[in-house]
């Protein structure tokens, strides 16, 4: 392969990275338009926004985060394999309602494609130092990817325990503690993954360009 190849191969690899990024932003803040900015009020989940009328953005953005991830392959065979897995699950999350007869399809979903941007941000995404050793900017992405996992982590532990713990119900339901919280896992997993696909330097070149 060329090096002008290569070259394209990686630009394709930043650009389809920002993209995936660019879902998890969406996803919570079309939601948080629709509550706010309409006035339509904020639902105990973003799951829930499937039973308003922004369900089929709700629907329309993960079908697209599954596209992406089904298209991404990455550097390693284990991208591929875990970025699949994430099709998958996100197409059970959008096709399969939080409520109903198969609820539990889709909060299995839900946890598995979490548990996907999770496994890229602790484990995949940090890679890069075993491999190439240490460098100031991969040393600083590296503690943004870091940081993104186990924020999520967090989040999705905190969900847990609102649900396990009966005396923690109104908490839950009176300050959209689900809804809130998943809005910040997604966000640390747009931040990751646009932090991967080098969106920061981009958005520089982009800057200068203006400015000249």
């Amino acid at each position: 392969m060329s090096t002008s190849s290569n070259d394209q191969q990686i630009i394709s690899y930043l650009h389809l990275r920002m993209l995936i990024g660019a879902c998890g932003i969406l996803l919570p803040l079309s939601c948080i338009y629709y509550a706010f900015v309409l006035g339509h009020g904020l639902q105990d989940s973003i799951s829930d926004f499937y039973y308003t009328d922004v369900r089929n953005v709700f629907v329309g953005i993960l079908f697209v985060l599954g596209f992406f991830l089904l298209t991404y392959k990455g550097y390693e065979p284990i991208d591929s394999r875990f970025a699949n897995a994430g099709f998958y699950f996100a197409l059970g999350v959008a096709l399969f309602p939080c409520k109903g007869d198969y609820y539990y399809i889709h909060f299995i979903s839900a946890f598995l494609l979490f548990s996907v941007f999770i496994f890229f941000s602790l484990k995949l995404f940090t890679l890069s130092v075993k491999k190439k050793g240490h460098a100031p900017d991969r040393d600083k992405r590296n503690a943004v990817y870091v940081a993104c996992g186990w924020i999520m982590v967090a989040c999705i532990v905190i969900i847990g325990l609102t649900f396990a713990f009966s005396s923690l119900k109104d908490i839950r339901l009176g300050f959209n503690t689900t809804f809130w919280l998943e809005t910040i896992a997604l966000i640390s997993f747009a931040i990751s993954w646009l932090t991967k696909g080098r969106f920061y330097n981009e958005a520089k070149k982009v800057v200068h360009k203006v400015i000249k």
